[in-house]
């Protein structure tokens, strides 16, 4: 899974407290997806930054199925 956060907030000049405090997600989820280190994130947390930025899930999260 690989996210486009830093890009979007960048592109934006949002900044990940600005977000926080919009969004109420906290502060180490974000940072954690901001910089790749997040394993796992709920898909309510997902929702609420995509209706924050107003873009469908797809242009913040990018999935490629592991190849066998």
């Amino acid at each position: 899974m690989n996210n486009n956060l830093s890009g979007l907030l960048g592109q934006r000049l949002i900044s990940i407290s600005k977000l926080h405090d919009e969004t109420g997600v906290s502060r180490s989820t974000l940072i954690g997806l901001y910089y790749k280190r997040a394993d796992s994130v709920n898909t309510a947390t997902l929702k609420k930054i995509c209706d924050y930025l107003q873009i469908p899930l797809s242009e913040l999260i990018e999935y490629t199925p592991d190849t066998k």
